[in-house]
């Protein structure tokens, strides 16, 4: 698909390109933000983009989107930040924007006796889909807290399978990383009674120990109608591939932050894209496409 992006380039402008230039954008589950995020994104593209055909995948989400990007399976891809400096292969991949940062959810049922992630010893509790940046960051967390591997009986479920396995009592507790609010938890805390564990505290040690990506982020009351706390805050990353030709590189990012206000009503995640902020993409360097709308967008 590179080699048809490469063939548009020299005439984007053309009314009629004899190649359509496809742009698979990797997403997540469809009850979560990247979905809606990406969602919008495409439609946006194919509106105002001519020869381009966007569309987004359905995937277990950030390791598995990089990997698409990185295999030719996808052209766009979001991601956590915090898997890019793991011991996932990076190499040929650029970033078009931190578009948003992603809060750590802990979920547990109402009432019930998880108060601390020291709690979750020998229950059952859901870390992420295999291949999510969830699983990652929970992993992560619960072997600084002396539970990983062993201390709890782990499933490895989706966001919509562990909300379906919360309410019927399969299992205690999920994890999910995901912008505010996660429609699924939004939705859950309207029909079912829960509580989010509060994981402030740990947010020093997950920083000295695996990234300084990671930083205190609040979930307000007004998020989930839910006791407010504080929780492990982690960046999303719009990557791509560094072959992707520039000038598309370049219209995908003017997209991202001239449409933002259009994004934002998808899902209000977007609204926090920054052009001042959306440049620092740390460990990938920006496409030199972002880069160049970036100093044009100064000008």
């Amino acid at each position: 698909m590179v080699a048809a992006a490469v063939a548009l380039a020299a005439g984007w402008g053309d009314e009629h390109p004899v190649t359509p230039v496809t742009i698979r954008i990797a997403t997540g589950s469809p009850g979560a933000v990247y979905y809606k995020y990406g969602k919008a994104y495409a439609d946006i593209i194919n509106r105002e983009l001519p020869g381009v055909r966007a569309s987004v995948l359905v995937t277990t989400a950030s390791v598995t989107n990089v990997q698409m990007v990185r295999d030719g399976a996808a052209e766009v891809a979001f991601t956590q930040a915090d898997i890019l400096s793991g011991d996932l292969d990076t190499a040929g991949l650029a970033a078009l924007a931190r578009v948003y940062d992603d809060q750590l959810h802990l979920v547990v049922r109402a009432g019930g006796p998880i108060q601390t992630v020291q709690d979750l010893a020998g229950r059952r509790v859901s870390t992420g889909a295999p291949g999510s940046g969830t699983f990652i960051t929970a992993e992560r967390l619960l072997r600084l807290a002396g539970e990983y591997p062993g201390g709890i009986r782990e499933r490895r479920l989706g966001l919509d399978a562990s909300v379906t396995a919360l309410r019927s009592g399969e299992i205690d507790a999920f994890f999910f990383s995901g912008g505010l609010p996660v429609a699924a938890i939004a939705q859950l805390a309207g029909q079912f009674a829960i509580r989010l564990v509060d994981l402030g505290d740990w947010v020093g040690q997950m920083r000295r120990a695996y990234t300084d990506v990671y930083h205190e982020r609040a979930v307000p009351a007004s998020v989930y109608g839910l006791p407010p706390i504080s929780t492990i805050g982690d960046p999303n990353y719009l990557v791509v591939s560094r072959r992707l030709p520039e000038r598309i590189a370049y219209d995908l990012t003017r997209i991202l932050i001239e449409r933002r206000a259009e994004l934002g009503r998808a899902h209000p995640a977007a609204e926090w894209l920054d052009s001042r902020t959306a440049i620092h993409t740390a460990p990938l360097d920006l496409h030199p496409g972002a880069m160049r709308y970036y100093r044009d967008a100064k000008e």
